[in-house]
């Protein structure tokens, strides 16, 4: 499966995209939200950090909560397949 993750910093609550860095990764099919979630913390720098998670479909976003959590959001989406 093709996917990108993204991630970037926010203002007011939404992303911002003042800045972004993406990375384009060929994941198993059978990979598990969880494993997807924890690859993405890892690339976002959130590992450590308490984060809320919402899942929709093909896309998984995460935003870091708490007191000293940093104002950014990352994004994983599945790429569409061309025949």
């Amino acid at each position: 499966m093709k996917a990108q993750f993204e991630v970037t910093d926010t203002f007011g609550g939404e992303a911002n995209y003042s800045w972004a860095r993406r990375e384009n990764l060929d994941l198993p099919e059978n990979i598990t939200d969880r494993a997807i979630v924890r690859r993405l913390k890892s690339f976002a720098g959130f590992t450590g950090l308490r984060c809320e998670v919402f899942s929709s479909g093909d896309c998984i976003s995460i935003r870091p909560i708490g007191r000293s959590a940093p104002c950014q959001i990352a994004f994983f989406t599945v790429e569409e397949q061309q025949p």
